[in-house]
């Protein structure tokens, strides 16, 4: 490691649900220099101890990495998340939610205003229904808890980041399901797409900008490639599958230049927190 130039790229800490789409966008852009640290997507049950994870993954990971991203929306958390990122200097993806994300804000906004009633389910959500809503809110021991779960809402809205006619075919099974209309929106990355490569070019620049400095190269003239600078690209993405302990754990997936098709590759990427 260069003298003034501390750790190496950046840690994205991410929610688990996010893990496939995060890291397919790894491969897909080379960034070898990213690593990525996913938290267990059950904590959307209990919101609130999502800041505290979070906070615990920074304060272990400041050292080693030139930036941090946070990969969460608010997601509950009811503004909590966002006072210990500012305490801590650290950024996230802007949004309520991956529901807004995925789609863009503006969608998301027409989409809810369309009808207020709505679940939104995502290819990561689709897959995991039954474990983290039926099992994971207790309806399967108790269904006479459905009606004070969804009684308000009237509508599933599929928001899809990947080309899988079958699941388009599960969504609607669930949507019938619940009594429910259906509507199908493909939204590949969204947002998560165009955040993550605006900040893994900005710790591009930091660390060309410190390699001048340690060069003693004026800004203008660049760093020869043999300074040694972490280079920002390559890896696998991931599928979310079972773990040992009932969890997930993530494996490789296909390329992000296109819409996904699943049962592709198998090689571990990415770091579980259980």
């Amino acid at each position: 490691m260069l003298d003034g130039i501390q750790g190496r790229g950046m840690l994205v800490i991410a929610c688990g649900a996010l893990a496939h789409e995060i890291t397919s966008l790894r491969r897909a852009n080379r960034w070898d220099a990213l690593d990525v640290r996913c938290l267990p997507a059950e904590l959307h049950n209990r919101p609130e101890r999502i800041p505290l994870a979070v906070r615990e993954l920074i304060h272990a990971a400041r050292e080693r990495y030139q930036s941090i991203f946070v990969a969460y929306g608010d997601c509950g958390t009811g503004g909590m998340l966002d006072k210990m990122l500012r305490e801590e200097g650290v950024e996230r993806i802007p949004g309520a939610h991956c529901y807004e994300f995925f789609a863009t804000a503006p969608v998301f906004e027409a989409l809810a205003a369309a009808e207020v009633g709505s679940f939104y389910l995502t290819d990561f959500l689709l897959r995991h229904f039954d474990r983290l809503v039926i099992r994971g809110l207790g309806l399967d021991r108790h269904p006479e808890l459905f009606p004070t779960y969804f009684a308000h809402y009237r509508k599933l809205v599929y928001l899809s980041q990947s080309a899988d006619p079958g699941a388009v075919e599960q969504a609607r099974a669930i949507a019938a399901r619940m009594g429910w209309r259906f509507e199908y929106r493909p939204t590949g990355y969204g947002a998560l797409e165009t955040t993550l490569v605006a900040a893994v070019q900005g710790v591009a620049q930091g660390l060309a900008g410190a390699l001048q400095a340690a060069h003693g190269v004026p800004p203008s003239a660049g760093v020869p490639p043999s300074a040694g600078a972490p280079r920002l690209s390559g890896a696998t993405g991931v599928h979310d599958v079972p773990r040992p302990d009932g969890g997930l754990r993530a494996d490789s997936a296909p390329r992000a230049d296109r819409m996904l098709r699943p049962g592709e590759a198998r090689e571990k990427a990415v770091t579980w927190l259980r």
